[in-house]
């Protein structure tokens, strides 16, 4: 088939377009016509667009399942079981998890990290994080300081967004609790030194829990290799699901308090949350139909490999950080290197306030950023952004060097107009 020009909805795989499709591999099959939505370069909010597998994954649910998970030992029910641990499965694989029971599903990342939180910290506890967190981290941790007289240390972090993981131990007291840091910045897409820190908490027995949003699917995680404690991710980013899903790894032993109590489905005449995985924590009914998504999504992910989606990721943001390079009047944030950070750019055009440049790119060129603090003041300080907040840029498996060309293009226009 040649490149469409049917609307969107309807999934059309355009292996002719050289331009839109060649790059993308195994990954050509999407739902929809890019051509028809312009370019999206937004991927850090929510990747897009999602592999047809996943869309089918969910309507065959809706259409055929419907049944609720672990509410039932009729055959639907038993069904939307199997859609649910299938998910699992895959996530285990996907993360280097071997006991599947230590996955449990959440509503994204936020609810994830609010659980982790607020589930380990108790008054008195002292917590050590980072400079470069999202409000995700940051909004809790204020919430137990402010209502349980839990004490915070936060190590900065240097203008690009790196930190020196001595800056973390530096920080332990006997009463620390908890270190929590990202992954990867949705800023500066900058890669923290999670395996370094994982050591740092092993040696002092602190839990460490890890901001996966940024990083899973589109960088290897090997939670049980590096010795990770917490990991919380999303479903709707890299692992290419629908939002509304995503999940947290507890390690064995580590208890947490529940954030939701009510019914799991079976031993329903206890008067309290069931001790074990992942009932504990999937209190009330699952979004199976969002999970049937997020698990199509990680096997697409599974599929075409997690380096190689790193690799293709990496090689658009040289691409792009090269192009940005030669254009007079620019400021790019970051390490401005693909071996270390994900494909997330913020810059800003001198003279021109970033909402205005977001908004041009979108309506003169078609192309689809976000500007702001981008849930992140924390880490909009640390660069030196906070009064104006900047452009970001995130690039996604199904972007291709002509989507790049074009966005340096589109940028460099408006640049030279800023004189």
């Amino acid at each position: 088939m040649t490149d469409s020009t049917e609307r969107w909805g309807k999934p059309v795989c355009v292996p002719g377009d050289e331009d839109r499709d060649q790059e993308r591999g195994s990954g050509g099959c999407l739902a929809g016509s890019m051509a028809d939505v312009g370019i999206y370069m937004d991927n850090a909010a929510s990747s897009f667009p999602k592999p047809e597998a996943v869309i089918e994954a969910m309507a065959d649910f809706l259409r055929n399942v419907g049944g609720s998970s672990g509410r039932g030992a009729y055959r639907k029910a038993l069904e939307a079981d199997k859609i649910v641990f299938r998910a699992r499965q895959a996530v285990a694989r996907l993360l280097g998890v071997a006991d599947v029971s230590r996955v449990v599903f959440t509503a994204n990342a936020t609810e994830s990290l609010n659980l982790a939180i607020k589930g380990l910290l108790s008054p008195g506890d002292h917590v050590v994080t980072t400079s470069m967190e999202h409000n995700a981290v940051w909004r809790p941790l204020k919430a137990v300081e402010r209502r349980r007289g839990v004490t915070i240390s936060q190590a900065s972090c240097a203008h690009d967004g790196t930190l020196d993981p001595a800056d973390i131990e530096a920080l332990l007291r006997p009463n620390t609790r908890l270190i929590v840091m990202t992954h990867a910045s949705n800023v500066t897409g900058t890669l923290m030194p999670v395996a370094e820190a994982a050591a740092i908490a092993r040696a002092r027995g602190i839990p460490l829990l890890v901001d996966c949003a940024q990083t899973a699917g589109v960088h290897p995680i090997d939670i049980e290799r590096l010795g990770l404690d917490l990991v919380a991710f999303t479903g709707h980013k890299g692992l290419m699901g629908p939002t509304g899903t995503g999940g947290l790894y507890v390690r064995g032993g580590l208890d947490l308090v529940p954030l939701k109590d009510g019914g799991t489905g079976g031993d329903s005449m206890l008067e309290h949350q069931p001790e074990w995985l992942p009932d504990r924590f999937e209190a009330g009914t699952l979004n199976v139909c969002g999970i049937a998504g997020l698990g199509a999504g990680v096997r697409f992910v599974l599929e075409e490999g997690v380096e190689r989606i790193r690799e293709k990721e990496a090689g658009l943001l040289r691409r792009l950080l090269d192009g940005l390079s030669e254009i007079p009047g620019l400021e790019v944030y970051g390490p401005r290197d693909p071996a270390r950070q994900v494909a997330v750019v913020s810059l800003n055009v001198r003279g021109v306030p970033a909402e205005e440049v977001a908004s041009r790119l979108d309506r003169e060129y078609g192309i689809m950023v976000r500007a702001g603090l981008h849930c992140a003041p924390c880490a909009h300080r640390t660069i030196g952004t906070i009064q104006r907040g900047a452009v970001r840029i995130s690039l996604g498996y199904f972007n291709t060097e002509g989507d790049v060309d074009r966005c340096v293009e589109a940028l460099a226009g408006i640049a030279r107009a800023a004189g």
